[in-house]
């Protein structure tokens, strides 16, 4: 090997080591730039999940109806515990005592020779108007009840579309720049490590306002699913190419948890929805948050602005040409 020869691989080799090195700096770089941008996206990030309060929008073991945090929802419970459920009791136990009454009264030793009687004018309309009595007692505000179920919501109302997966929720937020957020039930390890119920928690829950009325929207990507949430007496099926409404207003900031209450597939009991109520400027922030996340009213005020300033650049061009055919006018 000639002098030449050694020279040109002693170049090659220095140029390679230099060239490994700004390839470690460059990776170290990038490296610190990902963690620095990881830990500003940290630190911006002011939302939080919710922890659930015990016995509140969850199952609490119990054979009533779950405490209701809606207006709705109250009413309903009143109904069925104020009224429907004692009635059920009265006319049980009248049946009952009426039952023991014939089998007493008109036993075979007590009646050694059968009555002849086939009919009983007082009977026949005591009981023919009696259930038509009850039916029209229970009906009526049961009617009242249903309406109020189906009240359309206000122009204001936030909209969420909750939409049916097999075998997982998705939210769409279409007033808030359309993000979507994907809602799958948290291993029972994990559930049980964040203070909730296994089989009910989720990854990403349906975050909405509280006190606030919202436009929940249903619909289904493949087969029929019911998006349910009991304590907020909330139940409206998931139906492919369409597109079911109905409002509700939560009342007090909480989580609150439900599931799919339409046999939809092998993996139907694993679809758990959590609806985390934040107050008002909470669940603004964390709109803001959300990728494409924006305000309805900003988008308004924005939208505004822009007529605004096209409004006001077409009342200058109309001045502009005004003012050239004055000016060609004088000449």
């Amino acid at each position: 090997m000639n002098l030449g020869q050694s020279r040109r691989r002693a170049q090659n080799i220095i140029m390679a080591i230099a060239a490994a090195f700004m390839l470690a700096f460059a990776f170290q770089g990038v490296a610190a730039q990902e963690t620095a941008t990881d830990a500003e996206a940290t630190q911006t990030s002011g939302y939080t999940p919710m922890a659930p309060t015990e016995g509140k929008g969850m199952p609490d073991g119990g054979i009533n109806f779950q405490d209701q945090y809606t207006a709705i929802g109250k009413d309903a419970l009143f109904m069925h515990d104020a009224f429907l459920v004692p009635m059920m009791a009265i006319v049980s136990l009248f049946v009952l005592g009426l039952l023991l009454w014939v089998v007493a009264r008109y036993r075979r030793k007590a009646n050694p020779e059968p009555s002849k009687t086939t009919h009983n004018t007082l009977v026949e309309v005591v009981w023919t108007l009696v259930p038509v009595l009850i039916l029209v007692a229970i009906a009526i505000p049961s009617i009242s009840l249903l309406a109020k179920q189906y009240e359309t919501p206000p122009e204001d109302a936030v909209t969420v579309k909750a939409i049916g997966y097999q075998w997982y929720w998705g939210y769409e937020y279409p007033d808030n720049g359309g993000f979507e957020v994907v809602s799958n039930m948290l291993p029972e390890a994990d559930a049980l490590a964040n203070g909730e119920p296994a089989l009910l928690a989720v990854d990403n829950r349906m975050v909405v306002p509280a006190n606030t009325p919202i436009r929940l929207q249903t619909t289904a990507a493949d087969v029929i699913h019911a998006f349910a949430v009991p304590s907020l007496w909330f139940k409206l099926d998931a139906v492919p190419g369409r597109l079911n409404e109905r409002m509700v207003i939560i009342e007090e900031p909480g989580v609150y948890y439900g599931q799919c209450s339409e046999l939809c597939g092998a993996r139907h009991g694993f679809m758990p929805i959590a609806v985390e109520a934040l107050p008002r400027e909470e669940w603004e922030a964390w709109v803001l948050e959300q990728p494409g996340g924006v305000l309805a009213g900003a988008d308004d005020a924005a939208q505004e602005d822009a007529e605004s300033e096209a409004d006001a650049a077409a009342a200058g061009d109309a001045e502009g040409v005004a003012e050239a055919q004055a000016a060609e006018a004088a000449e």
